[in-house]
């Protein structure tokens, strides 16, 4: 579903943030890109719908092209569900609009269709009661959880996560990744960035560990946690999973 291979990026002639990354992701399958902060692994993410430009290798989804400059990026990104460290909800839209505009700007969804679409979501994420609030009325979990209905709701083949509970309170971020684990659970092609490593240990099939701009390992669950490679890898998930 996601192919990235020997993806290079710089921010300025002296700072590489990306070098030579490959990796892929199935269809149905679940990743989970960790490392410390700073490791490029947002701006990897960012990198697979466009968000971020680089300068070499290929990135393609569901076999077409990323960075082909013929490729329709708004009509592929439309595919391409895409939840963020903030929500990025409209603040002057109720919830229940914050789902509708995108069905019916860019999919062309009639209003009644969005409405049911929406409101149905809502339900599934269990906000169904909220819809009529605007996003400012919600906690920081509730907007979250409001924010990956939105993504739902242009039925993507594939949805990626940008740190999706790192600015959230302790006792929201479990609502959150429940949401997360159903989607999971249900099949959804997943790429997360997270430092949420008991979601990794529940739900990924891989993990992806970053380090200076380099996939230092890319591994099975399993493996990843029982015995890492790379000592980086090592320190790494000694510090995380002491606490």
């Amino acid at each position: 579903m996601i192919e990235i291979s020997h993806v290079d990026k710089w921010y300025s002639p002296t700072f590489q943030v990306l070098t030579d990354c490959t990796t892929s992701v199935a269809k149905g399958e679940v990743v989970v890109v960790c490392g410390p902060s700073g490791s490029g692994k947002s701006t990897l993410i960012k990198c697979v719908n466009a968000l971020e430009p680089f300068q070499k290798g290929d990135i393609s989804i569901d076999g077409i092209k990323v960075n082909d400059p013929k490729t329709d990026l708004p009509k592929l990104r439309s595919r391409v569900g895409m939840v963020f460290q903030h929500f990025e909800l409209f603040p002057h839209l109720k919830i229940i609009d914050n789902l509708c505009l995108a069905q019916e700007k860019v999919l062309g969804r009639a209003h009644d269709k969005a409405m049911t679409k929406g409101m149905a979501l809502l339900d599934r994420v269990g906000l169904k009661e909220h819809a009529k609030k605007f996003p400012a009325q919600l906690s920081g979990g509730q907007q979250q959880r409001v924010a990956i209905a939105r993504a739902l709701a242009m039925d993507p083949i594939a949805m990626l996560f940008d740190e999706p509970t790192s600015a959230l309170d302790p006792e929201m971020i479990s609502e959150v990744l429940d949401v997360m684990v159903d989607l999971a659970r249900e099949g959804m092609t997943m790429m997360v960035v997270t430092h949420e490593m008991g979601f990794a240990r529940k739900v990924a099939n891989r993990v992806i560990f970053m380090d200076r701009g380099e996939i230092v390992e890319d591994a099975l669950k399993d493996d990843f946690f029982g015995k890492p490679r790379s000592d980086r890898a090592q320190k790494f998930l000694s510090k995380i999973l002491s606490h």
